[in-house]
């Protein structure tokens, strides 16, 4: 059913992505998909990397220890950008088309009252991709 799943990561964060990336990886295996892996960075130094270029390296490293760990195939793909704040929705959406996915899986956290007056990253992506999304809800829900 699906060929191509993108995953969109923020390197600084995860620890945060454990549930996203188990079920992105699970689904792989069920339907014996790729998985895409997609950083948005800037292209000034960050807390995760000084330049375009290692941000690439360690975002194919973290990569490679997702297939390895969960036996599926794994790739990523690095967007550098002026301002991943600003582009990050715009960004997201090209690198959907571009990658040919039929699957965004896609972290993302409870609403909160901003929520309600600006659309999340996710709810964007949702609404504008070609891709089916799946928004992955960072905890357990509390009973």
């Amino acid at each position: 059913m699906f060929q191509k799943i993108v995953v969109p990561v923020d390197l600084a964060h995860e620890a945060a992505l454990g549930r996203t990336l188990q079920v992105a990886a699970d689904l792989a295996r069920t339907h014996k998909a790729a998985l895409c892996f997609v950083g948005v960075a800037s292209s000034t130094p960050g807390v995760v990397a000084r330049t375009p270029e290692e941000y690439d390296a360690k975002l194919k490293v973290f990569a490679a220890s997702q297939a390895a760990q969960h036996g599926v195939p794994a790739s990523g793909h690095a967007i550098i950008s002026h301002d991943p704040a600003v582009d990050l929705n715009k960004a997201l959406e090209k690198a959907i088309r571009d990658l040919g996915a039929d699957l965004v899986v896609m972290a993302t956290h409870m609403p909160n009252v901003s929520d309600y007056i600006w659309a999340g990253h996710g709810a964007h992506v949702a609404a504008h991709s070609p891709a089916s999304v799946l928004l992955v809800r960072d905890q357990e829900p509390t009973k």
